[in-house]
């Protein structure tokens, strides 16, 4: 395949402005480059968040938690074929020391390989109008598209008999929270785990923590409907912030404490109670996005004494090609209901699926195509 594609995609022309749906073309997948027509794709709260004023280079179209079918594919791929259902993830460059780690979200050219809108090879684009170049690439697919490019590393082909329009989310705010939860913390059977926020990563961290049998699970998280929703997916206790006064105390008096915590929110003052209710030897990873100016707010005697471990966790330290068919492998086996967190939406309402999220009404939408 040599020439561009046609397609239409959710572009966003600048900061804060809402996504129009135009038309564009793709170009021609090069040598380790897969074309998928998009059948789902997840809206993550980095999504809103680049719309909004992270700095991404504008106009893009975003999109990071696609799944499709592969259309065509370059001359040097070998692992996935066409006609292959998959989903797709973030791009690493699978040869600096972490990627040789097997630590790929950690990989030393993971901020131009999937923010900077261009090829990270040569800054060539992959998104067109009328000749013009568009930012693309984002998270290297670009997914809020009927059609998006990727790299063979960062497109993990799936079980076909899985749902693949709902797949998507695995490629990323999923993968994060249970990632968090099994890889980063790596919590074992029986161990306990406090979770702060009950959003999309929230409560995928809740599913892992119970695909691999921990113990109890505390859900911190404002919003009733959340709480409720959490309880029905294997949480132990839910804690309702805003109507108890002093959520570390009520941590330890139904648990005594926890062997790890996860922050979703990036507020200070709960990190600083997250620190608090950890066990010795406790852990307590991060993964909300701070206030610029925000310090951890913990005390350091009562680190030291306890021997605390404070970490921010990118990605769920997943390596996506082992990692997310883990998940779907759980999914099947009735472990990893991830399902429950989806509400579906059309593409074309991908303002109205965004609002939806931002208010509550929906812990992770996915657009259809």
């Amino acid at each position: 395949m040599t020439a561009n594609i046609a397609a239409r995609a959710a572009i966003v022309r600048e900061v804060g402005a809402p996504w129009t749906i135009e038309n564009v073309e793709i170009s021609a997948p090069r040598a380790d480059e897969v074309l998928i027509k998009m059948v789902g794709t997840g809206i993550c709260h980095t999504d809103t968040a680049c719309r909004t004023g992270f700095p991404v280079p504008m106009p893009i179209v975003l999109g990071h938690e696609g799944s499709g079918i592969v259309e065509a594919i370059g001359s040097g791929v070998t692992k996935v074929k066409v006609g292959d259902h998959v989903v797709l993830s973030f791009d690493s460059c699978g040869e600096c020391l972490n990627c040789n780690k097997d630590q790929p979200a950690y990989c030393y050219t993971f901020y131009p390989r999937n923010l900077a809108g261009v090829r990270a090879s040569d800054g060539s684009a992959q998104i067109t109008q009328d000749g013009k170049p568009i930012n693309g690439l984002f998270f290297c697919q670009s997914s809020f598209a009927t059609y998006a490019l990727a790299r063979e590393l960062n497109t993990v082909v799936m079980d076909k008999s899985l749902p693949l329009d709902i797949l998507g989310p695995l490629g990323c705010g999923i993968q994060t929270g249970a990632g968090a939860a099994v890889n980063a913390l790596g919590i074992l059977p029986g161990e306990s785990l406090a979770i702060f926020g009950g959003g999309a990563v929230g409560l995928s961290a809740l599913l892992g923590a119970r695909a691999v049998d921990a113990g109890a699970v505390i859900v911190v998280e404002p919003q009733a409907g959340r709480r409720a929703l959490a309880l029905e997916l294997g949480a132990t206790h839910v804690i309702d912030p805003k109507e108890t006064p002093d959520t570390l105390a009520k941590i330890k008096e139904l648990v005594g404490g926890v062997n790890y915590a996860l922050d979703t929110t990036g507020i200070p003052a709960v990190m600083a109670a997250a620190v608090e209710a950890l066990l010795p030897k406790g852990v307590l990873g991060l993964l909300g996005v701070p206030p610029p100016e925000a310090t951890v707010p913990a005390n350091m005697m009562s680190m030291l004494i306890r021997g605390i471990t404070v970490r921010y966790i990118v990605e769920g330290d997943a390596d996506p090609q082992e990692f997310i068919p883990r998940m779907a492998g759980w999914y099947k086996a009735g472990k990893f209901p991830f399902d429950k967190l989806i509400g579906k939406f059309p593409f074309d309402q991908i303002n109205e699926a965004a609002h939806a999220a931002e208010k509550g009404g929906v812990i992770k939408p996915v657009l259809i195509f």
